[in-house]
């Protein structure tokens, strides 16, 4: 029996108050420093944690061409200790994270409340900075913050207006020329534009900041450690490594080499053939002929990225009531498609589309749960440990893949995936991730007796996983994320590559934590001579998404093992 439940949580209703809350963000009035170089606005204080979205002009340099004025500014999360420091500069360890693929910063909610939380009660006041990428600029989250799942379709989809402003629309390639330069070299002068600025004394950076991040993050992270920012190699107060006390890596290595990350990134994505070499590819993403951001013809691109935080705003609205969703959503090929990709039973299902989810009852929060659980989604890095479906008879979903197929490529993951098995049947509901194991619980099976889960493989509270999906100023994904950083690193070995890696030794300069999910991407080959902190049961996503007590009775692991590391003695 699961007994860990009622430790330390808040009661449902207060949560779901809570989370309401801070979609209130646009009512605050953000401050201001006297140039308007700079903005930080009140998201909200719960916990003990006080949380703003800041904002720092950093325009591109003019060679990048014409983009979006809103693209002119980096932005992130800062989270903090409500009885501590107001000053960044004052606070004992400031952890600054990068964002893995296709990932927003507010992916990183409830990594950085359970890490400032777990800090405050050790005495130490310490910051967590989510940051979000300069392509991020582009994301228009008004029918999100809207707080009406309604709303946000008609106005993402349909063309209706919100407060006033009617949605421009998805940005297409064309007017995505400006993204053809941002690689590597402008998302690590971007993390060190934005350090600079915000902690303007290099010693209180050497001294404080923990640089890091999750997935793709920890290869940035590796990029930034090496980087000089001053043209001259050696002068070394500007050198990445220069600007860190330690690095962390949440899922990943902290490396300047993708290796460590197959199956990050789906084969039927719109990357170009790296093998035609690096000036080919440039003049491609310069020209337009190659895309500029990367996508996916199914589940992975901006339109139906969306419908992520739509499902969240529903979960949010109303958590237990039958979800409407899919049969609201427009009628189109792209939504179709994604539909069929992941709730197909087998693959007649995928091919006829019958039948279909709107075929089936579903409340707000099993919708969402089969858009991000382990058990339902194929793609390993977009899986998370919610609970399971409840509420009616469970299939097995053998498509895209078999279920124990022992030649389960890495992409789709290794847990058994489940599916609602009656079409208008009962109406199915999620049982959370600490109910899974309670006594009431049908403790669902394949069809080879395989239990589906268990309560050591469930570690994220889908209520969180709300709050970080439809409740932030800043977004869950990155919609627009730039193919020239993908293809920058795929093309390491090339000159224009490795002339950013000007500090080797930067990457051992510094002491490094590396958490890594015990399902995970590097599940299997896990990196021993790294002595990593293996966080056993977690998925991919669960890293930055696990609940504060875990089903267990302990506290969450990969905080726990962050505020460790902050109290490293300097």
């Amino acid at each position: 029996m699961n007994t860990s439940r009622s430790r330390g949580r808040t009661p449902r209703t207060l949560r779901v108050a809570a989370l309401a809350v801070l979609l209130t963000t646009g009512a605050f009035t953000p401050s201001a420093s006297a140039d308007s170089a700079r903005t930080e606005t009140p998201v909200g204080t719960s916990g003990g944690v006080t949380e703003t979205v800041v904002r720092v002009k950093a325009p591109l340099p003019a060679s990048f061409g014409a983009r979006p004025e809103a693209c002119e500014w980096l932005s992130y999360l800062r989270y903090r200790s409500s009885s501590g420091p107001a000053s960044s500069a004052d606070a004992d360890r400031v952890l600054v994270a990068q964002p893995g693929i296709l990932e927003g910063a507010g992916a990183f909610d409830s990594v950085a409340r359970n890490t400032v939380t777990r800090a405050a009660e050790q005495g130490r006041h310490i910051e967590f900075w989510a940051l979000d990428r300069r392509s991020n600029c582009l994301e228009d989250r008004t029918g999100i913050a809207s707080g009406d799942q309604h709303t946000a379709v008609d106005y993402y989809y349909r063309g209706k207006q919100v407060q006033g402003r009617t949605f421009a629309g998805f940005v297409g390639n064309d007017k995505l020329g400006w993204m053809a330069k941002l690689g590597i070299e402008q998302t690590v002068r971007d993390e060190y534009t934005l350090l600079a600025a915000e902690l303007p004394d290099q010693g209180v950076r050497k001294d404080k900041v923990l640089c890091g991040g999750h997935s793709l993050g920890g290869v940035i992270t590796g990029y930034f450690a090496t980087a000089d920012f001053d043209g001259d190699p050696a002068t070394t107060a500007d050198a990445g490594h220069n600007q860190c006390a330690g690095y962390f890596a949440l899922d990943t290595t902290v490396s300047t080499s993708l290796g460590d990350l197959s199956g990050s990134i789906p084969d039927d994505t719109n990357l170009p053939d790296v093998g035609l070499g690096y000036g080919v590819v440039q003049a491609g993403l310069d020209s337009g002929l190659l895309p500029r951001s990367l996508s996916a013809p199914v589940l992975l691109n901006p339109e139906t990225m969306t419908l992520l935080a739509i499902a969240g705003v529903g979960a949010l609205q109303n958590p237990g009531g039958e979800a409407d969703l899919p049969s609201y959503l427009p009628a189109n090929t792209n939504i179709e498609a994604t539909n069929r990709f992941l709730f197909s039973k087998d693959t007649a299902t995928f091919l006829t589309g019958s039948p279909a989810v709107k075929d089936f009852q579903l409340t707000n929060e099993a919708i969402l749960g089969s858009l991000m659980d382990d058990q339902s989604v194929p793609l390993a890095f977009l899986q998370s440990s919610v609970g399971f479906f409840d509420g009616g008879p469970i299939a097995d979903k053998n498509f895209p893949v078999a279920n124990g197929s022992s030649s389960q490529p890495g992409l789709f993951g290794t847990e058994y995936k489940a599916i609602p098995a009656e079409p208008h049947g009962p109406l199915y509901t999620w049982r959370n991730y600490d109910r899974v194991g309670d006594p009431d619980d049908p403790g669902y099976r394949s069809s080879d007796g395989t239990p589906f889960t268990a309560a050591g493989k469930e570690v994220t509270d889908i209520q969180e996983l709300v709050r970080s999906m439809a409740a932030q100023p800043l977004d869950f994904t990155e919609q627009y994320f730039p193919t020239k950083l993908v293809t920058d690193l795929e093309l390491a070995t090339s000159p224009q590559v490795k002339r950013l890696v000007v500090h080797p030794d930067g990457l051992t300069a510094n002491p490094t934590l590396t958490v890594l999910a015990g399902d995970g991407l590097l599940a299997g080959r896990v990196p021993a001579d790294l002595h990593p902190v293996v966080a056993d049961g977690y998925q991919h996503l669960d890293v930055l998404t696990a609940a504060p007590v875990q089903n267990n009775g302990r506290p969450e692991p990969v905080s726990t093992a962050l505020t460790g590391f902050a109290r490293t003695p300097r």
